[in-house]
Formats: C-alpha cells, structure tokens, sequence
C-alpha cells in the first residue's frame, strides 16, 4: 500500500485524533511485552543449579537474543531511512508526519502538553549527563570497574552515534510553537528517544545485576519502570512537536540496538571472568 494512500492518511489522521488514548494502549503493550518476555526468562531462560544446560548455552542464548534485537531494531531504522533518503519516499512519508504532528497540534489539550513537558526532561542531555557521572561514581566507589566503563561507553557511544546519524540526514523539526519546549538542531533520529532507552535500560540492567539477593522482586518492576519511562520520554517529543513520529521510532530503533550491543559486551565480559 503506498504511503499517500487514502487509507493510510486516514489511518494517520484517526490515530492522531485519538493520539492520548492510542498512546495509552501502546504504553500497555509495552509494560506487557517486556513483562512476558521477564516471565518467559524465569521460566526458560535463567540459569539454574539443578540446569540440564551449561553456562555457555545460556550466554549463546542471550546473545542470539540480543543479535535478534539489533537486527529487527536495525531494519526498522534502515527501512525509515532508506525512505526518508528516497526524493519520493521521503516526500510521502514525510507527509504522513507533518499529518500526524498539525493533528496533535490542534487536538491534544494544553494540560496533557504541560504533563509531558515535565516528563520529556528525563531525557534532556543534562539529566542523562548527571545520571551518566552519578552512576560512574558510584560504580567506582563499589570498585566495579568493568561495570563502570561499560555504563560510561553505552552513554557516550549512543551520544556519538546519534549525533552522527543526525549530520548524514539533516532533517528539519516539525514546527513548535506552544512555548512548552524547545529543541534545535536536526530531528532525525530522536536523541531523547534513543538516550532515554539505553540511560534506562542500562540503569535496569545494573540494578538487577546488582541488587542484593533479598530485592530480587523488584527486578521486574524496575525493567518494566526503565521500558515504560523510555516510551514516555521518546512519545512526549512527539506530543510536543519537537520531533516528527519517525523520529522517536528511529531514535527507539538505534538505542534499543546499541543498548543490546552494550549489554551482550558486559554479559560477555562476566561469562569469561566466571571460567578465568
């Protein structure tokens, strides 16, 4: 079906219209999905003394695992792209989001704007920057060297590579002029999507590793916060029309990718010092 086509900018145009709503739904989706995939891993996937299975497979397993999410996280982002790098492509698409951005613009109530102002500067460089010393400090104060480098490298390389992404494809930001926020710079992808995902995840994926034993029943609740603080950071760029949808779907892609690639690295890393 192509991206102009009647049906499409209908689409468009009725999930724009109920846009609080849809988001709702989608912020369900997700807590459910990594709440099934956290159920899935108890059951399956956790090591277990009495395991019929060695150590080195559930590292292979975890790794497949993490492969899988960057190549699916990969080709949505590439499959964006590469239309946005299509004169006619890029044109379409961008029709659907400059359809989507003007129908939240004169639909979503000022209230609802003013919540995610609020909630969009979790993911401002500054807070992830602060969050970025806070946890290296005091991964070096636990004498976590190994942890510390990884938490330091996954929030720099993200900030390298979206600011790379950024200058090859030098997209322009939907029009804001409500007052509740500002960005500059280029729009595609979304850094506060594709920080607030690794910043979190990171964060998710530290204090399950290091939690102590009698806490491990907030390990859940503290992945499912993390996934469900990301979705809102990246969804509040676009409510408040500083970033196009593809934007955050891109900026979602890219983090959830390099975030898979820094914990398969620090995973790694904890399999070969356990047979040292």
């Amino acid at each position: 079906m192509e991206l102009d086509s009647p049906a499409v900018l209908n689409a468009v145009r009725s999930l724009a219209l109920h846009a609080l709503p849809a988001f709702g739904v989608a912020l369900a989706a997700v807590i459910a999905v990594v709440c099934g995939l956290w159920w899935l891993g108890l059951r399956y996937g956790v090591h277990r003394d009495n395991s019929r299975f060695a150590p080195l497979a559930y590292l292979l397993g975890y790794l497949a695992l993490g492969f899988a999410l960057i190549i699916g996280a990969a080709s949505l982002f590439a499959e964006i792209a590469e239309n946005l790098a299509n004169l006619d492509g890029g044109r379409k698409l961008g029709q659907l989001d400059l359809l989507f951005s003007d129908t939240i613009r004169s639909t979503v109530p000022l209230g609802a704007l003013r919540v995610f102002a609020l909630v969009t500067h979790f993911g401002d460089t500054a807070t992830l920057t602060s969050l970025c010393v806070g946890g290296a400090l005091l991964l070096l104060w636990k004498r976590q060297r190994g942890l510390c480098l990884g938490w330091v490298m996954a929030f720099v390389g993200n900030a390298v590579l979206n600011r790379t992404l950024k200058s090859i494809f030098e997209r322009t930001r939907p029009l804001h002029e409500h007052g509740l926020a500002f960005a500059d710079g280029w729009s595609f992808p979304s850094g506060h999507a594709s920080g607030s995902v690794v910043a979190y995840g990171m964060l998710a994926y530290l204090l399950v590793r290091l939690l102590p034993a009698r806490f491990a029943w907030a390990h859940l609740p503290v992945v499912a916060l993390a996934a469900a603080l990301a979705f809102t950071v990246g969804s509040s760029r676009i409510f408040l029309q500083v970033h196009f949808a593809t934007d955050v779907l891109a900026g979602f892609a890219s983090g959830s990718a390099w975030l898979a690639v820094c914990i398969g690295a620090l995973e790694l890393r904890r399999y070969r010092r356990r047979q040292a």
